[in-house]
């Protein structure tokens, strides 16, 4: 917890860490910006403090046009927090509010609607409502600036329920009308994309706290890419570029992400994405998803800070600073491979899940590249044929066992889900232990403090770090890289590729 003395000195420094974490707003001018807005530092006695966007704009405060908070990465704290408001936060993120409305929201969460509003309001200035219509905002501004759809469709696909609606926000939160603010954009300097409607890709920029280590992304999803779900493309200059297929609520999707390529720029605090969505109404979800895979809201100053000064991994992190947890697009996804790599190779486990996707996955609309086909949905791979599974008996039985879970609802991997449930609900399962429960945390859930003491890469890993490499000790060892355990795993996993 911070004080707002602190923020204040965190804003007359322009410090870009706390970007997200809270913004800023000025009495005076009736803004609100972020932390490192590079405008001139307002006296302390103009400045209120909000956790988020939506409670600065319920107080009545306009975005700033010259920092952009909109755009900022999301609070690192709804990455670890595992209660009530952290849960709800991850869903709004996602979409939830949107398409299933604030009823919608409580169900998930296993609360009363009343309850969720109550907490998010005391908590965070604002209602589930309002942080979904912060949401929105972002949403249209990014059409609006980016694309040559009509305004009207922009509304809709920002997610708006009217027109009127969306005039109203924009105003409000830009104190811009919609076509105002598409023409402010284009007298700046900005240019249209090719409307995604007709098969152009929508390009933005996905903000980050650096530092970021894209090489270790990059080679992290390379080696597990699904063919024909996933592929890694080398380009110029160093850049590489992952693409993938993606299952959303309204439609088919695919998305691209660039690393940052060589030099890379400290400063640059944005990866570029290129997103191809076949509904509009997708946008929020797919940004929210790609950003989880690529773990753009951690705080990786405050994981060096911890696993830094550690005689063990303090080497480690000096060596490859801003290294990431990835998460992942689909929990549903992730559980079946986690399952089909079990006892064998990452490369093998790869070649199955591609076989499993060309024989059971949803075909693309349109051939992309490399990408083809959707990865198959649970309910699908519940009835999959033995002849399909290339495995042991009592690996197929575990795998239509969870697939049949996940297709039911009996076991829930989404956004909001409770980690110590979902935990329990994977462990009841035949054939699934604590390697592939600690795995989906890691990567499905977004649990930033697992560790995978029985992992055979992080016994070697700390084996060449001359620890001892039993689970036991191991366990016994990583308690004192709590609560970043799951950084720790992949700093062992990194070493290891590096031959560090």
């Amino acid at each position: 917890m911070i004080d707002d003395e602190t923020r204040y000195r965190a804003v007359d420094s322009r410090d870009a860490r706390f970007d997200g974490v809270f913004f800023t707003a000025v009495t005076s001018t009736g803004i609100y910006c972020r932390p490192s807005c590079p405008a001139v530092t307002p006296k302390r006695v103009n400045c209120t403090f909000y956790p988020t966007a939506a409670a600065a704009q319920g107080a009545g405060f306009r975005a700033c046009r010259r920092c952009r908070p909109d755009s900022v990465p999301g609070s690192p704290e709804w990455n670890h927090r595992a209660d009530l408001v952290g849960r709800a936060m991850r869903l709004i993120g996602d979409g939830v509010v949107d398409r299933e409305g604030v009823a919608g929201l409580a169900d998930r969460l296993g609360y009363s609607a009343r309850q969720v509003q109550r907490q998010l309001t005391a908590e965070l200035g604002a209602g589930p409502i309002a942080l979904a219509r912060a949401q929105r905002a972002q949403a249209a501004r990014l059409l609006l600036q980016t694309t040559r759809l009509p305004v009207t469709e922009v509304a809709f696909a920002a997610g708006f329920a009217s027109v009127r609606q969306f005039n109203d926000t924009v105003r409000e939160v830009y104190d811009r009308t919609p076509s105002g603010l598409r023409a402010e954009a284009r007298g700046a300097g900005a240019t249209a994309d090719a409307d995604p409607a007709v098969g152009g890709a929508l390009s933005l920029r996905l903000a980050y706290r650096g530092p970021i280590d894209t090489e270790h992304l990059m080679d992290f999803l390379a080696l597990r890419a699904v063919p024909g779900v996933e592929e890694v493309i080398a380009g110029p200059r160093g850049v590489r570029t992952y693409r993938r297929t993606l299952r959303l609520p309204h439609g088919q999707a695919v998305a691209e992400v660039d690393s940052l390529g060589s030099p890379v720029r400290a400063d640059r605090g944005w990866l570029d994405c290129r997103l191809r969505l076949a509904d509009l109404r997708d946008l929020t979800t797919a940004v929210h998803r790609m950003r989880a895979l690529f773990d753009l809201d951690a705080d990786p100053q405050a994981v060096a800070e911890q696993l830094g000064a550690d005689p063990v991994l303090g080497p480690l992190v000096a060596r490859r600073p801003g290294l990431r947890s990835p998460g992942h697009v689909d929990p549903h996804e992730l559980a079946v491979r986690a399952v089909l790599g079990q006892q064998i190779t990452v490369a093998a486990a790869r070649t199955l899940a591609g076989r499993l996707a060309t024989r059971y996955g949803t075909p693309l609309r349109e051939r992309s590249g490399g990408l083809t086909v959707l990865f198959p949905e649970a309910g699908a791979l519940a009835e999959a044929d033995s002849a399909d599974l290339a495995m042991p008996a009592s690996r197929q039985d575990a795998l239509r066992g969870l697939c049949a879970a996940l297709a039911e609802g009996a076991v829930r991997l989404d956004p909001g889900v409770d980690r110590e449930q979902a935990a329990e609900q994977l462990l009841a399962l035949r054939g699934i232990g604590p390697w592939t429960v600690g795995y989906l945390r890691m990567r499905a859930l977004g649990d930033p403090d697992v560790f995978l003491p029985g992992d055979v890469g992080v016994r070697h890993g700390l084996t060449r770090l001359g620890r001892p490499g039993d689970p036991k000790a191991a366990a016994v060892a990583a308690l004192a890289w709590s609560p970043w355990r799951s950084y720790a795993v992949h700093q062992l996993w990194a070493s290891l590729s590096a031959g560090e």
